[in-house]
């Protein structure tokens, strides 16, 4: 779907930044190059968002090998796929291809074992994956996947040229691709021409950042006092009660990936790719993976 509009309601007052975060560059899988931006110390911050990575590279040799056969619980990844193909395979019987503009949601539950590996041996790959806490009563849930295509995504494009994708959640009265209880989860994809703004409603109560990508310049906050923020950059937005979104103008034409989740407020207790409530929980998915049971 895409359609276009004019904003609907004005955001009366924005969030301010609280703190700008620039990413890690790390690897993970069998090499693969990425940027890890929301990190380990920042999950209660954040809650119920666990880690954002962002990767691109038109190098192969950065992420050829791609990420075998590894297993989850206790959560859900969000891939979201800006360039580039990727093969997804799992315990549970899923095969699917990530492309340019797709997005897969997966929830692990109680435990899923698959591989996301590179369909091209040359070019540019680029995307994120978004880590989703699920709610303790959530964690031992039946593991489910979904692809869901380009076209599949709500697309809106505003009289002002702002393109917006709206991949979970809702904006501007749009329902997005993906909606999940209780941690309620916002995900817009929003390109910014030079000079355009954008106003996003967040719920007052969610935990949000956002992430400028694309090698533009965004002001994040209210017009008379806001921050700057470069590309590459993540700003974690301040938890205010009196403001009802996040204005966001550019400087520079950019991208935006704008995240938002209402938080868990649980302990968080995480070994890897298992993220429980307890240390003896992690303990039982690191044994059931061992003996082989963890995605049965």
């Amino acid at each position: 779907m895409n359609t276009t509009t004019t904003p609907l309601t004005p955001v009366q007052q924005s969030r301010r930044v609280e703190r700008i975060v620039r990413g890690q560059p790390t690897s993970d899988g069998d090499g693969v190059k990425l940027t890890r931006v929301l990190t380990q110390p920042l999950q209660k911050r954040l809650d119920p968002f666990l880690m954002l990575d962002a990767f691109g590279s038109d190098a192969a040799s950065d992420y050829i090998g791609g990420f075998p056969s590894h297993p989850h619980r206790g959560f859900e990844t969000v891939t979201i796929m800006l360039e580039g193909r990727m093969r997804h395979q799992d315990s549970v019987g899923n095969v699917g291809l990530l492309e340019p503009g797709s997005v897969q949601w997966m929830t692990a539950g109680r435990g899923i074992i698959h591989s996301e590996m590179p369909e091209q041996e040359e070019g540019r790959m680029a995307g994120f994956q978004l880590w989703v806490n699920l709610a303790a009563k959530d964690k031992m849930t039946a593991p489910a996947y979904r692809d869901v295509a380009p076209a599949a995504v709500p697309a809106l494009t505003l009289d002002d040229g702002v393109h917006l994708r709206v991949i979970a959640g809702s904006a501007l009265g749009v329902a997005g691709a993906v909606s999940r209880p209780t941690t309620e989860p916002l995900v817009l994809d929003i390109t910014l021409p030079a000079g355009a703004s954008f106003d996003a409603a967040i719920p007052a109560g969610h935990n949000a950042f956002v992430y400028v990508f694309g090698g533009g310049v965004v002001d994040v906050g209210a017009a008379k006092a806001p921050t700057r923020v470069e590309s590459e950059r993540m700003a974690i937005l301040a938890n205010d009660a009196s403001a009802d979104g996040v204005r966001l103008s550019a400087v520079q034409a950019a991208r935006v990936l704008l995240v938002a989740g209402a938080p868990l407020n649980e302990p968080i207790a995480q070994y890897g790719p298992f993220v429980m409530n307890t240390t003896a929980q992690i303990h039982e998915a690191v044994a059931d993976f061992q003996r082989g049971v963890l995605a049965s």
